[in-house]
């Protein structure tokens, strides 16, 4: 795998993170984020709040460049009609969250930052989801069988509600699940390595 010779580090607490990077091939390890209050300016548009945020993350795990090459940090959310939907606080918001997205579309915007000790590079990537008509009986079922507390929107494309109410993608499949990996293996393809071992910590 290219940039097997590279050590990486995962900065994010997102299994799902961790098992498209482990499926795509790549050599890494996980560190647990530093708390980052995730808040962006109130001005800012809605849709450049994940790069923002996964900036901040990476920003954050700066210390990590200590011990690798590179840091990889993201932030996922749900946007409809401008307004952001990130992880729900309970059961009743998680309810009431895909009771708000059903049978509508959406976007799922992932914010990516790549980091060594040289470069900074972020981007963001954009799907879009089309949700069928969902009834609450089954909405409390999935609430209630697969507690989707940690995951923007309330959901994940990976599980009951993403195989049988998703009635089509725009975009990558991977982005919708956290993080987008044809536009991240570009970017660290596109990476200048030549001077990071003549780079002090």
């Amino acid at each position: 795998m290219i940039l097997s010779d590279k050590k990486i580090i995962l900065a994010s607490n997102s299994p799902r993170r961790q098992q498209l990077l482990s499926e795509a091939g790549f050599e890494f390890i996980v560190k647990t984020m530093p708390d980052v209050e995730e808040s962006y300016p109130e001005e800012m548009d809605v849709i450049e709040v994940p790069e923002f945020l996964a900036i901040k993350k990476a920003e954050a795990s700066k210390s990590f460049l200590m011990e690798c090459d590179l840091i990889i940090t993201a932030d996922t959310l749900v946007i409809q009609d401008g307004k952001i939907f990130g992880k729900p606080k309970d059961r009743e918001d998680a309810i009431e969250i895909l009771k708000t997205l059903e049978g509508r579309k959406h976007n799922v915007i992932t914010g990516v930052c790549i980091l060594t000790k040289t470069e900074k590079k972020s981007f963001s990537s954009e799907a879009t989801v089309y949700f069928a008509s969902i009834g609450e009986d089954e909405i409390t079922y999935y609430v209630d069988k697969f507690e989707p507390f940690d995951k923007a929107g309330a959901y994940a494309i990976q599980e009951w509600i993403g195989h049988c109410k998703i009635e089509k993608i725009d975009g990558t499949y991977p982005n919708i699940m956290g993080l987008p990996m044809n536009d991240v293996y570009k970017t660290l393809r596109s990476l200048n390595f030549d001077d990071i071992s003549n780079t002090s910590s």
